[in-house]
């Protein structure tokens, strides 16, 4: 399963890419660690509050960022926005070990988030260009998807292993590094040029196309709801195993470590069968399933935690592998459908809307995680976001339907004669073609 994926490193461009996104993704492992740790110098046993809002501010940037940066940066040369962005993280890096106040973190988070909401969307915008064929892009997101898993495995491990040798402010000295040099292979690679867009578009329409085409588009409403689906079961799973483990089963802090491993491993073995399983199945059906399975495994651990109480070690790491699987057969194909739901130039932006719409998910279930799991306890919390999951199941059932054909058969009765547009159909105003909303095609076909 391995080699087939691997074999689109062999395109120069896309392995250093890749490249930059694993040390990048090294360097922001041990930044977590070492934010953990700075946070409980400057405040103690109020460490975790610093982390709450810490981590809010990284999802309301995320929210609220990605879609201006991706305006502002439209017209740039790609090489020079991706280098600057890391560059900038790798600077926010170098000061963090010199903070003394709490509100210095989070001024500091806010700008390396900002970088990262400038970063993040426009990499991955630029991926179906270095992979044009499908089958390599689909290899491409399973390689990335098993990249963040194993990020989440090694990381902690890493840090562990330099915090024998030096204080936790070194890990911000590798954090840097690994911005650096993820800026490093951005420029070793021949990053194609950006699409040019036909047109050139005021500020406010360069801010709102990549969401007004996303919301019009029906694959992607229902991605949408499949992101809140996803993000429901993923924030259980970050914010209440540790209560789960520590408390609920007295585990020590090495069983939290392999709950999550257990997560990130289920994540993984789906990540390196979804390239096969995307070719048979087909995204929907791929994307449904693990959203549906996802909200069914939730709502049957609540009703075991609450009739029979907390499962055994054994049955608790399997539902944690499970999990970490459905998971990943959701999010992983996303890149698919943001690839072929928009043309080259407004790529960016629907990739950052993504990004921008995806996070406000996780900015609802996290708190709603945190808070259920105290007010409700864990089979409560379990019974809600299960809930949520299939919510969101049944959202994108209706808004996406099966039979959404690729191609469907519309009419342009407004557009003129002489229009390029219907030239390029032999001059018929109703006809059919691959669809994707742009200028001539504001709604999709029968959904106004």
């Amino acid at each position: 399963m391995l080699r087939p994926m691997i074999s689109v490193l062999r395109n120069r461009t896309y392995a250093a890419l890749f490249s930059a996104q694993v040390v990048a993704l090294l360097g922001t492992g041990l930044l977590t660690v070492a934010l953990g740790l700075l946070a409980y110098d400057l405040a103690g046993a109020r460490a975790g509050v610093v982390l709450g809002a810490a981590y809010t501010i990284k999802m309301v940037a995320y929210v609220g960022l990605s879609p201006v940066a991706q305006a502002l940066v439209q017209h740039l040369p790609r090489k020079p926005v991706l280098i600057g962005a890391d560059l900038m993280r790798a600077g926010v890096a170098l000061c963090l070990p010199f903070v003394t106040e709490v509100w210095q973190v989070y001024v500091l988070i806010f700008v390396l988030q900002a970088a990262s909401a400038t970063f993040t969307p426009s990499f991955q915008a630029t991926i179906p260009d270095v992979l044009p064929e499908e089958g390599d892009y689909t290899r491409a997101l399973s390689l990335s998807r098993l990249a963040y898993d194993l990020e989440n495995l090694t990381s902690p491990a890493l840090a562990a292993l330099l915090l024998t040798v030096m204080r936790y402010d070194g890990l911000f000295a590798g954090t840097v590094l690994g911005f650096a040099a993820s800026a490093g292979l951005v420029a070793l690679a021949a990053v194609p040029k950006r699409a040019p867009d036909a047109r050139a578009r005021p500020f406010r329409e360069r801010l709102t196309r990549g969401a007004r085409i996303y919301l019009a588009t029906p694959r992607l409403r229902g991605l949408l709801a499949l992101n809140l689906a996803a993000a429901a079961a993923g924030a259980f799973v970050l914010v209440n195993t540790v209560v789960v483990v520590r408390a609920g089963m007295d585990g020590t802090e090495t069983d939290l470590a392999v709950a999550m491993a257990a997560f990130g491993a289920g994540s993984m073995t789906a990540a390196l069968m979804i390239p096969r399983l995307v070719e048979r199945a087909g995204d929907r059906p791929l994307m449904l399933i693990g959203a549906q399975g996802l909200g069914a495994l939730m709502l049957l651990l609540a009703g075991a935690f609450a009739l029979l109480g907390l499962p055994s070690w054994p049955v608790f790491l399997l539902a944690w592998v499970a999990a970490g699987g459905l998971y990943a057969a959701v999010l992983t194909p996303a890149g698919r459908l943001l690839r072929r739901s928009a043309h080259p130039p407004d790529r960016p932006a629907v990739f950052a809307a993504q990004f921008a719409l995806s996070h406000a998910c996780w900015l609802v279930t996290y708190p709603l995680a945190g808070w259920a799991g105290e007010a409700l306890g864990m089979a409560g919390a379990l019974g809600l976001l299960g809930a949520v999951a299939l919510a969101g199941v049944a959202v994108a059932r209706a808004v996406w339907p099966a039979n959404l054909p690729e191609a469907p058969e519309h009419s342009h009765p407004d557009l003129p004669a002489d229009h390029p547009h219907l030239r390029a159909h032999a001059g018929k105003r109703r006809h059919a073609h691959t669809f994707v909303i742009d200028d001539d095609h504001r709604a999709w076909p029968g959904r106004r």
